[in-house]
């Protein structure tokens, strides 16, 4: 089974770009969708009443939801393989932009909007350069000179990523992306790893606690002094 692991930040194009992968293949091959969100999510829905593939969704509650998609990810697998799907892709929510969720195999897509503004790669930081594949959807929304600095941008956080550019709506220029989901291998559950190491911090907000400043407050992070870092807290 192959897997295909999207992310990005909210309302970036994620499901769009999953809406037009699944049209091109639903017909070759079994697909199975997981949709990770907080909330409330329909993505879903809308994908097993259009395409009738094999779908799910899991809600993080309280968890942060890239962490809760770690943990359920095995359980998806699992659940795909049972089914005996062909792909599994996995949409994140897209919430959090410190964590990267994708693997060790199968391809890991980071959506951008280009109207996000052209500093929003460099804020994405792993989610970027942990990727195997860039999407920017929305290009028909800028200009020639804001669309080159936009991919300029992307390349400075990973140089040698693979960029495509569409309006997923329409689901333009994405045959070269279809063909690296078709060529990609199918991967071995057994040694599945995460790319990237989450951030560390757990800290007496994340219990309940309701108080501000940080003299209130202790865990596993520490406050850093001066210009010792950008950063307010630092896990230790």
């Amino acid at each position: 089974m192959q897997l295909l692991i999207v992310a990005g930040p909210p309302s970036a194009g994620k499901t769009a770009l999953l809406k037009q992968v699944t049209a091109r293949f639903h017909k070759q091959r079994r697909l199975a969708f997981l949709k990770i969100d907080v909330v409330k999510a329909f993505e879903d829905e809308e994908l097993a009443a259009e395409f009738g593939i094999l779908t799910s969704k899991i809600y993080s509650g309280d968890l942060c939801p890239d962490h809760a998609g770690v943990m359920v990810l095995g359980d998806a697998i699992e659940w795909a393989q049972r089914n005996q799907a062909d792909l599994l892709m996995v949409e994140s929510a897209g919430l959090c932009l410190r964590c990267t969720p994708y693997l060790n195999q199968g391809l890991g897509i980071i959506i951008l909007s280009a109207i996000s503004g052209i500093q929003s790669p460099l804020k994405m930081g792993s989610m970027v350069s942990l990727a195997d594949i860039a999407v920017v959807t929305k290009i028909d929304l800028v200009g020639q000179a804001e669309r080159e600095v936009f991919l300029q941008k992307i390349r400075e956080v990973h140089p040698s990523i693979r960029i495509f550019e569409t309006n997923a709506l329409q689901g333009t220029s994405l045959q070269k992306l279809y063909d690296l989901i078709a060529q990609s291998p199918d991967i071995d559950p057994k040694g599945l790893l995460l790319r990237g190491v989450p951030p560390l911090g757990t800290c007496t907000l994340c219990v309940g606690k309701k108080e501000i400043g940080w003299q209130h407050h202790f865990g596993v992070v520490r406050r850093l002094d001066g210009a010792a870092a950008e950063y307010l807290f630092r896990g230790e």
